[in-house]
């Protein structure tokens, strides 16, 4: 697992040795900024989507609390890095990941990192499970992943759904739609427990928002916004069954 750090140390000779450790015995770390100073800090914090930061405590014009304090909702992991021990308590009371002391020993800085990859991919490990798609054995709702978290959609607002590749795109009945990074095959079981029909191996369609079927090998369905899609010859008793 790659996880994006910054460090924050304000003697460039310490960030440089750092930087080599990382570099050499800890490929996994992705070095994307540095800072000599809680200000510079925050700013590389502000911009940066980071799942580490190696931080100094003592810094001039602040220290590593004060920036902890400025950040506010922190969403990344802590490796204090630092030659005094007796900061110990307070980094434990600000959650800190793990506590290095200077001079760095490599074991020791290995030991830090496999610690921040393993709390690191059991959080990406929940947020898959909280961002599976629930059925309508849920309130009739299922959540679709985003960037930054999660929506939850109506299965009744569904119109159909269309794959674009590795995704798919979900189209609602106020003209809007969703693009989703999951395949359509696994929205289809997600929404197994609904009303839902694959009609086509690119689309899956709200039987609920039918209107008319139209003959033909395959036939076709049209549904309540107009929307004509084709039905492919394997997929129409699965369709017709739901009309018996």
């Amino acid at each position: 697992m790659k996880l994006s750090a910054i460090l924050v140390e304000d003697e460039e000779k310490s960030r440089e040795i750092l930087r080599n450790y990382l570099t050499k015995y800890c490929p996994n770390i992705s070095i994307v900024g540095e800072a000599a100073n809680v200000d510079e800090a925050l700013i590389l914090i502000r911009n940066n989507d980071l799942d580490v930061v190696f931080l100094d405590v003592e810094m001039p014009y602040g220290n590593a609390f004060d920036l902890l304090d400025k950040v506010g909702n922190i969403d990344f992991e802590t490796i204090f890095v630092t030659a005094y021990n007796h900061y110990a308590i307070e980094a434990l009371n600000a959650h800190a990941s793990y506590y290095l002391m200077k001079p760095i020993s490599i074991d020791e800085l290995i030991k830090a990192v496999d610690y921040v990859t393993e709390i690191r991919t059991k959080e990406d490990a929940l947020q898959d499970q909280v961002l599976v798609p629930k059925t309508n054995s849920v309130n009739g709702k299922i959540t679709i992943p985003q960037q930054n978290g999660f929506e939850i959609l109506e299965t009744d607002n569904i119109m159909y759904c269309k794959a674009d590749d590795n995704y798919t795109e979900i189209y609602l009945n106020n003209n809007k739609k969703k693009l989703v990074s999951k395949t359509l095959k696994y929205i289809e079981e997600s929404l197994k427990d609904a009303n839902f029909a694959r009609v086509h191996k690119s689309y899956l369609v709200n039987v609920n928002e039918i209107v008319k079927y139209v003959k033909g090998k395959g036939g076709s369905v049209v549904l309540s916004n107009g929307k004509e899609i084709m039905v492919s010859a394997s997929k129409k008793s699965d369709l017709l069954s739901y009309f018996k």
